[in-house]
């Protein structure tokens, strides 16, 4: 089985954030502006059959998954047609943005990242049609971080949730035996750098690979936190939770258990010489290690993430992405269907689970016996299963249409701290000012 992410997994970090900062500089209003319409009609077959042509845009595995599901959803409804048109995730942002912009020339369905939704829905209120009276009914169905990447204002429902990435750490099994340290005792965040200590002194082996030149961990420890960037509309880069995330990360670095490679590459290279004992990230990481690393099999297992406190939340999530329509879209009916057939399917998100490793973030395929399953990569542990209960208690965030300027402030703002020996405090708190300005928002108090 293959599961992994392959680019467009690892993009979704936040690594290749430039493709999507055109997001972030759109006009208000345009093509976009106005109010969102409302699809109208019921559950699929409530309101009539379907009919007629539809073309839905994505990339990589998660297109590959739609061309194959695409043919038995054709069957179900005779006189259908879907093309799925791998757009490819590099070209993937700049076009469905001029299309936004100009009005016109948008496939049907979009692809689009949960994270990504709310910069969209900021800059394009009326691009994207209402489907709070057809899909509204399934939010008690998905994971409650994903679910609130697709709602605006009023609980306003304009996608539906696909995949995410629970969170968890993968951990060298190998390099803790020799330590002497049990990858099921890291309760915190603490255990965890004592751990590092104690398997550097061991091994010579660093704890984690971090990339100098984005945010790194940030994010994730920011979530797991409840938070990223705004909290109700306003900055939280400087708030408690995050000096301690960025102190975490500092600790990190000056006890030496930060291996610094570049980008997706340096992170596959890195694990696969073993020069890092842990991986903290997302579930589609299982993929590329099990796909790059067969060498490697019975020397990972997956526990929680360790905690900022021994009772505290254990995961996070990275990645994801989600499926809408937007308003220029002909057959709006049809794009719908074909959403609500492929999203509210126990045995199709299992399916695609299985075959092209999209983590669901429809929570009844979670317990499908599947999951459970031992895998001999991992010694015999159910990883998946790992997952599937972390999925449940990932933190809802505020994702905003400003993240990308965010972003870029934030880079800096942890390279410093890494790099350069800034006080965490201090660097979070020139950010949160760079922010506010940049954005014309208050602070967080």
């Amino acid at each position: 089985m293959s599961t992994g992410p392959t680019r467009r997994a690892v993009l979704a970090t936040g690594i290749a954030a430039a493709a999507s900062s055109l997001v972030s500089g759109c006009a208000m209003g345009g093509a976009g502006g106005g109010q969102a319409r409302d699809i109208g009609g019921g559950k699929e077959g409530e309101g009539g059959e379907v009919s007629g042509r539809i073309t839905v845009w994505s990339w990589d595995v998660a297109a590959k998954a739609m061309k194959r599901l695409a043919r038995t959803f054709e069957e179900h409804h005779p006189g259908t047609t879907v093309d799925i048109v791998d757009i490819g995730y590099d070209n993937a942002y700049d076009k469905i943005t001029v299309g936004l912009r100009g009005g016109s020339g948008l496939a049907d369905v979009l692809t689009v990242e949960g994270s990504h939704m709310p910069r969209y829905l900021g800059n394009f209120p009326g691009g994207f049609y209402d489907l709070t009276s057809l899909g509204g009914r399934y939010g008690g169905d998905f994971d409650r971080a994903a679910w609130r990447t697709v709602t605006g204002k009023g609980s306003t429902v304009f996608a539906l949730p696909w995949d995410i990435g629970p969170c968890a750490l993968y951990c060298r099994t190998d390099h803790f035996r020799a330590a002497g340290v049990d990858p099921a005792s890291l309760l915190t965040w603490d255990d965890y750098v004592a751990a590092g200590v104690r398997i550097k002194q061991a091994t010579g082996r660093k704890l984690l690979i971090m990339d100098s030149t984005d945010t790194g961990i940030l994010p994730m420890l920011l979530q797991q936190q409840g938070q990223l960037y705004f909290r109700n509309g306003r900055v939280a880069v400087d708030t408690p939770q995050a000096v301690k995330a960025l102190t975490l990360m500092k600790t990190l670095h000056d006890r030496g258990l930060v291996d610094y490679e570049k980008g997706w590459d340096g992170l596959v290279t890195g694990t696969k010489e073993g020069k890092a004992a842990t991986t903290p990230t997302a579930a589609w990481w299982t993929g590329t290690i099990t796909d790059e690393m067969p060498e490697l099999k019975g020397r990972f297992s997956v526990v929680p993430l360790p905690g900022f406190t021994p009772d505290g939340i254990r995961t996070s999530n990275i990645g994801g992405s989600t499926l809408c329509v937007p308003a220029q879209s002909k057959n709006p009916r049809l794009a719908w269907a074909f959403i609500e057939f492929l999203l509210t399917g126990k045995a199709n998100q299992v399916s695609m689970l299985k075959r092209e490793g999209l983590f669901p973030a429809y929570l009844p395929a979670l317990d499908d016996p599947y999951l459970s399953t031992k895998r001999e990569y991992f010694g015999g542990q159910a990883a998946l299963d790992v997952f599937a209960r972390l999925a449940r208690n990932i933190p809802p965030v505020e994702y905003d249409k400003d993240d990308a300027k965010a972003t870029d402030i934030m880079v800096s703002a942890v390279t410093g701290v890494m790099l350069r020996g800034k006080d965490p405090r201090a660097a979070l708190d020139s950010a949160a000012r760079q922010l506010a300005t940049a954005t014309g928002r208050e602070r967080v108090k």
